[in-house]
């Protein structure tokens, strides 16, 4: 699968709230990186990290563009709150070995009635 296309099928399970799916698409030593949290690494960290996710706030991947450059996908999207970011895939051989995203934690802790850490001063 090409990476555009595996990650079309990424946000379709995204979208359904699939963590199993979802970690199906990573390798086994796969390291996603959403910066406003720590590094997860691990095919079974990843399912557990979208588990706990999807257990939290209900969240819906639109699509606003998807890019492909070689072995990377870019995809750019919002959600129906008005939350954006993009995220770039890092796709050998049909699997996801590297993922980096870019997005409000703050704002998207307020929108799902989340807690907000307290700040240590």
């Amino acid at each position: 699968m090409r990476p555009k296309e595996l990650v079309t099928a990424w946000v379709d399970a995204f979208n359904r709230a699939d963590a199993f799916t979802l970690a199906g698409f990573y390798s086994e030593n796969a390291i996603n990186h959403q910066v406003a949290e720590s590094p997860v690494e691990g095919r079974e960290a990843l399912r557990a990290m979208f588990a706990d996710g999807f257990a939290a706030a209900h969240m819906v991947c639109i699509v606003e563009n998807i890019f492909e450059d070689g072995d990377w996908a870019i995809l750019e999207w919002r959600d129906p709150l008005g939350l954006r970011g993009c995220g770039f895939f890092h796709v050998v051989e049909g699997q996801i070995i590297f993922q980096r995203g870019y997005w409000d934690k703050l704002t998207f802790l307020r929108q799902h009635g989340l807690p907000i850490p307290d700040q240590a001063h």
